[in-house]
């Protein structure tokens, strides 16, 4: 089983830049594919990104594309989220999920394990 806690949220003015941690427990961390989603006030989780279990392969929502980079670092149990350039519309309570089997979670209900999440919140 993995367990999964974010951390780096905040607040910060719209251009700026933040970066996202999901440290992950569990032996199965470095056999997980992971994604990051978000959800705010009001709306439905939605996904940001996805990285493979090697990390050879990310995949990012059409909002974030060119701005936000998902990575890992499996020695370290711990994959982030990068993001830059980033817009009222980013603010979010995001989630780190994890899934069992498969190459990427892209949906919500393709997550078997998610992380507390963290607020980041971009002001204008």
């Amino acid at each position: 089983q993995v367990q999964l806690v974010e951390s780096g949220g905040g607040l910060v003015q719209a251009g700026g830049s933040l970066r996202l941690s999901c440290a992950a427990s569990g032996r199965t961390f470095n056999s997980s594919p992971m994604g990051w989603f978000r959800q705010a006030p009001g709306k439905e989780r939605e996904f940001v990104a996805t990285i493979t279990r090697s990390g050879g392969a990310t995949y990012y929502a059409d909002s974030v594309k060119g701005r936000f980079t998902i990575s890992r670092d499996n020695a370290k149990n711990t994959v982030y989220l990068q993001m830059n350039s980033l817009k009222p519309e980013d603010t979010a309570v995001y989630y780190c999920a994890a899934r069992r089997f498969g190459v990427v979670v892209r949906t919500p209900d393709e997550a078997d394990y998610w992380g507390q999440g963290t607020q980041v919140t971009v002001s204008s």
